[in-house]
């Protein structure tokens, strides 16, 4: 609870009035998240509301109890909303977008059409933001895929305004350890999802994890290093 506080605190995550739409895939991360906001906005400053949302594509074999979801969200007094987003990967069309995509992932494909769903509820419901649940091992993970790959001292920010869309990216969870989630989870026995994503070992990230232990058995601050890498850098847009 410090660390997220310190996280909101710092990179200003959370205003008064603001409405926002908690991206819940029901992993660990994204149950953490909805516990923490919902247990922050029963503080009276700042006065915000919060709304979860979990997207189902069926193409993809990842899948959640809607239903523990559901009831995990009225245990906290969070409203709850379950969509749907369409991708069938062996529609021609998808082939051919494919292609002009230069053959985009389905780790990347599916990940757009949920966040294009979440853009769209969002606008629905008037939410100003979207929280995501990537914690510090995500943003390090992927600085060390940016530095690797594309060249670029860059990651995920805190806090990010799309261009595109009236909306706002923030990530609560920021300055929060993959291993403390873990253990958390465990303490309040969070169930967890019903089956995994088939190409949740096949990505680059999954891969850089080995590289990211290999520097903190060097120096057990690496983390902590390669996140002041990032410190000071000003608040980007998305498109």
């Amino acid at each position: 609870m410090r660390r997220f506080n310190k996280a909101c605190a710092d990179y200003g995550l959370i205003e008064d009035g603001d409405r926002i739409l908690i991206g819940l895939s029901g992993g660990k991360d994204s149950l953490l998240l909805t516990e923490l906001l919902a247990h922050r906005q029963k503080i009276y400053v700042p006065r915000f509301e919060v709304v979860a949302i979990h997207v189902t594509i069926p193409a993809i074999g990842y899948q959640s109890d809607i239903e523990y979801l559901n009831a995990f969200c009225q245990e906290w007094g969070v409203p709850f909303v379950h969509r749907e987003a369409q991708l069938d990967f062996d529609d021609p069309q998808y082939a051919d977008s494919r292609s002009r995509r230069k053959q985009k992932t389905p780790c990347f494909l599916c990940s757009w059409y949920r966040r294009k769903m979440m853009f769209e509820v969002a606008q629905q419901m008037h939410c100003n933001k979207i929280a995501l649940g990537h914690h510090r091992d995500d943003i390090v993970q992927t600085l060390l895929l940016n530095m690797l790959f594309q060249g670029t001292v860059d990651s995920i920010k805190p806090s990010m305004t799309m261009d595109k869309f009236p909306v706002t990216l923030i990530r609560p969870l920021c300055l929060i350890d993959e291993s403390d989630i873990v253990d958390y989870a465990q303490l309040r026995q969070y169930k967890k999802v019903d089956k995994l994503c088939p190409y949740e070992r096949r990505s680059m990230r999954d891969r850089v994890k080995p590289l990211l232990e290999q520097m903190q058995e060097l120096n057990p601050e690496a983390k902590s290093c390669l996140m002041k890498a990032l410190h000071g850098q000003k608040e980007d847009v998305e498109s």
